[in-house]
């Protein structure tokens, strides 16, 4: 893609779609936004709204009101839309009520023309990103899911605060779903360039109580206990995709872990998952392979047998 341009597409006005509008208005790094929800007066009010604030922030973009023709010059179409959530459901529990709407959005928007890049948040995000590469035709390059690059962010913040560090000391990424099946490969994560599992190794005494387990399951849990309070997540995620817009507007080469596509990476293929990735203007342009101990490997086999199996119920419930 011809960087220079920066014409982004949000669909979905809710809690995280005006979160991430947000977010570029600030960034003041984009040309143009347009805004597409299902509720024409909301997504006017929102755009509205936003318009309302650009001044105050030095910035030039353009905020406007869209329809799915508008996708046609897109460089990034999100998919931001959210399906209704019930207290006690898991990410893969919206699978049928989410494959609906996101093949729906999808067919709509390659009607238009588009040839960009699609970003996809909308849970459950790996099956809805294979979805998205399914109908769209799109190079699997050019369809990413944010995956778990903010269950990272989380892994990070809980990490740092158990230790007593910035956040910004630590290397640490979460693989496989985003969501209860995902693991942490835990030979990679290192502090200040020092293995974790050193540290903890290090000092016994202070870390007695650490389980690496338990940490896990506490960073695939977390969404659920914020859901439950607030009623949705949208801060973090927002950052996530902007954050993955600015790599691919200013080809940044940036290693994230996102929701991608492996071909043969980690003994995997023909599903999306979370595994770092190189992200730049063009999209996906390779993935980090890492050298996974066979514990850590296995267990990523797990995660990506769960999104396989998701994989199949969306087949039977879509056509494309």
């Amino acid at each position: 893609m011809a960087i220079g341009r920066s014409k982004v597409v949000i669909i979905g006005a809710g809690n995280v779609g005006t979160a991430l509008a947000h977010h570029l208005v600030i960034c003041n790094t984009y040309n143009n936004l347009v805004l597409i929800n299902r509720n024409a007066e909301k997504a006017w009010a929102e755009v509205t709204d936003l318009n309302h604030s650009v001044g105050y922030y030095d910035s030039n973009i353009q905020i406007s009101v869209g329809t799915y023709s508008d996708c046609i010059d897109a460089d990034i179409v999100v998919l931001a839309v959210g399906v209704p959530y019930t207290e006690g459901m898991t990410r893969l529990d919206m699978l049928e009520n989410a494959a609906t709407v996101v093949a729906s959005i999808t067919r709509a928007v390659m009607d238009s023309g588009f040839h960009g890049i699609f970003l996809v948040i909308t849970n459950p995000v790996d099956a809805m990103t294979y979805l998205v590469k399914s109908i769209s035709g799109l190079p699997d390059s050019k369809v990413m899911g944010t995956g778990t690059a903010l269950d990272s962010a989380r892994l990070r913040y809980f990490l740092a605060d158990l230790i007593g560090v910035d956040a910004r000391s630590l290397e640490a990424m979460c693989m496989g779903e985003h969501g209860d099946s995902q693991m942490i490969p835990w030979s990679q994560v290192t502090v200040g360039a020092k293995r974790i599992i050193d540290i903890l190794r290090d000092s016994p005494e202070r870390f007695r109580y650490v389980e690496l387990d338990s940490i896990r399951k506490e960073i695939a849990k977390i969404a659920y206990q914020i859901v439950k309070q607030k009623g949705a997540t949208n801060y973090g995620i927002a950052a996530v995709a902007a954050r993955m817009i600015k790599a691919i507007i200013q080809d940044e080469n940036i290693v994230m872990p996102l929701s991608v596509m492996p071909h043969g990476e980690y003994g995997l293929s023909d599903l999306y998952l979370g595994i770092p990735a190189v992200l730049n203007g063009s999209g996906i342009r390779e993935l980090v392979e890492y050298h996974l101990t066979n514990q850590e490997h296995q267990a990523l086999l797990a995660s990506a047998a769960v999104l396989q199996e998701a994989n199949q119920k969306v087949q039977q419930l879509v056509k494309w």
